[in-house]
């Protein structure tokens, strides 16, 4: 089946040991009859998701190794390509898109790279991951604010990658596919700064809703609230969070970004929420990123 504008369109979902997320993302994706073909990436999933996969259908690509969000996503979107895929629709197992989030977001036919509000899945009045308002420092949290922001139903040069975002098969082309040595954390980013500056189309429909659940205390408060910081207790994330940022800012923003991050850094582990043996680890993590290292990951890897 093609939409209306005879493109094809394919899901990516990446998974990794979440089978029952899965299976209730799938249920979501057969629904629409928008979708020509859904393409589910397993990172070497341990708790029988290949298996059940083989069973449905689906386009199952089974990685021999886990390779992160990251990897899922270059591997994902490089096969959808390959497949004749014209809009490439990407997520996580973790997301769950409401039954009208592609219709709404296939409504816009003058974007390049554009997705869904992202709702905590706790309370959807809330915003899952805080965002950046274009044009100013401004950081929102919730629905509200985004909807008196918006501009015919869009927030322009916003938006959420990876959380059920499209993608144009000619924007791929011109801007390859996600850094797959990431591994997770700043994949996300980088792709859509490295859309930005091949000057892409991008914006959020806010009509439009994907749920996720809130897990990691992003946009933390800090300096008594003139600023955030991304904090999260995995030490994995942690570790790809200070490394990859530290490679997207130096690239896409300079030296004074990267030198603002690591203050930040500092002072939220000193001052903000002491915990000061993330300082050296950041060290490490900034240190390799800057070298083109990024096997250090692995060691945080269970």
């Amino acid at each position: 089946m093609t939409d209306h504008h005879g493109r094809r369109i394919v899901a990516v979902v990446v998974t990794f040991n979440r089978l029952e997320l899965l299976r209730r993302q799938l249920r979501r994706l057969q629904e629409l009859d928008e979708l020509d073909e859904v393409l589910v990436v397993d990172n070497a999933s341990t708790d029988g998701t290949g298996a059940w996969l083989a069973g449905q259908d689906v386009v199952a690509e089974l990685l021999e190794t886990n390779t992160g969000g990251a990897g899922g996503f270059s591997h994902g979107l490089r096969r959808a390509v390959e497949r004749g895929a014209d809009l490439v629709w990407l997520m996580d197992d973790d997301g769950l898109p409401e039954p009208d989030c592609l219709e709404l977001l296939l409504g816009r036919d003058d974007l390049d790279f554009w997705g869904p509000a992202v709702l905590a899945a706790q309370d959807p009045t809330r915003l899952c991951f805080p965002i950046r308002l274009p044009g100013g420092t401004r950081v929102v949290h919730d629905m509200a604010s985004v909807k008196r922001a918006a501009v015919d139903g869009l927030i322009r040069d916003v938006v959420i990658p990876f959380n059920g975002v499209l993608v144009t098969r000619e924007l791929v082309e011109r801007i390859g596919y996600p850094r797959a040595e990431f591994f997770i954390w700043g994949d996300d980013v980088e792709y859509l700064w490295r859309a930005e500056a091949a000057g892409a189309r991008i914006a959020t429909v806010v009509a439009a809703h994907v749920l996720h659940p809130a897990t990691d205390d992003l946009g933390t408060p800090m300096m008594c609230g003139r600023t955030t910081y991304n904090h999260s207790p995995s030490d994995l994330k942690h570790y790809c969070m200070a490394r990859n940022n530290t490679v997207n800012l130096r690239r896409y923003r300079g030296w004074p970004h990267v030198l603002m991050f690591w203050a930040k850094t500092g002072w939220f582990y000193l001052l903000t929420r002491p915990r000061p043996g993330r300082l050296p680890m950041s060290a490490r993590a900034a240190y390799a990123g800057l070298r083109g290292d990024f096997t250090g990951h692995r060691k945080y890897l269970r």
